[in-house]
């Protein structure tokens, strides 16, 4: 490894599974301090145990319990360099489903949780006066939106425009603020789709690259967002998506929309 993030202290929530523990294990490896952060905090604690990093119990919807995390980062080592705003939660009923509890809860999670790290990981990025980079996780479907997951694709969308207006509101701080776009990985979060290989095959179809993303290709994605190597580039969306919001795809059969609809499904019922 080339140690890219060397000296740095960075935050990673969600980071107990999925593309937050590949983005923890990759700054990790580039030199940086980690702390991961979480809910889940058995699964955490495993993780952290795994990747020799240090682990925080932190609620992303709760304005305290982000600055408990953050306050606590910062005595500890003096300093955060970085603060990925990952954590999140998916799936979602139809439209005409949705209730107001769920639709709180998503927002509170998804996009009220991101905006609470960046403001409260900012406020001491500001007053130390070294810059620092703020990094959010969003979604192609925050692009491009989703009738099967209306409220999850409402926030990432929300989490992109944060991430716009972040880079304005922060630059002159020499705060860089960017999220990474995931299109369909091999996480958790597709465990149901790719369960059945035919739906696995027909989504990997629709993809211009045929083939779902691994965790690491986002981590990858972050490491170059959160080093020097990106030090003139704020307030983007990465996308790291196999090349499906290119749009320069088959039209669909209608037996592919059928697997889509159905692979969806199967998805929000596990």
């Amino acid at each position: 490894m080339s140690n890219r993030l060397s000296g740095r202290v960075a935050i990673v929530t969600g980071g107990a599974n999925g593309l937050g523990e590949a983005i923890a294990g990759k700054f990790a490896a580039e030199g940086a301090v980690v702390v991961i952060a979480d809910v889940d905090e058995p699964a955490m604690e495993q993780v952290g145990g795994e990747l020799g990093v240090e682990t925080s119990h932190c609620d992303v919807s709760d304005r305290a319990s982000v600055q408990a995390l953050v306050d606590g980062v910062v005595e500890r080592h003096g300093r955060l360099d970085i603060m990925v705003a990952n954590a999140g939660i998916a799936n979602s009923p139809k439209y005409l489903d949705i209730d107001d509890e769920f639709w709180g809860r998503m927002i509170d999670v998804n996009l009220t949780g991101v905006f609470l790290c960046n403001q409260i990981a900012a406020r001491h990025m500001v007053a130390r006066g070294n810059g620092g980079v703020l990094l959010n996780t969003a979604s192609i479907l925050g692009a491009e939106g989703n009738p099967q997951t209306p409220a999850y694709a409402a926030s990432k969308a929300g989490v992109i425009s944060l991430t716009r207006s972040g880079a304005m509101a922060l630059g002159e701080f020499g705060i860089r603020v960017n999220a990474v776009g995931p299109g369909y990985m091999k996480t958790r979060m597709t465990e149901g789709l790719r369960a059945v290989p035919e739906l696995e095959k027909s989504l990997a179809e629709m993809v211009p690259l045929n083939r779902f993303g691994e965790a690491g290709d986002i981590a990858d994605a972050a490491v170059f967002l959160a080093s020097d190597e990106a030090s003139y580039i704020t307030g983007h969306t990465l996308f790291v998506d196999g090349g499906w919001l290119t749009h320069h795809l088959p039209a669909r059969t209608e037996e592919q929309e059928e697997i889509r609809v159905r692979a969806q499904a199967e998805a929000e019922a596990r």
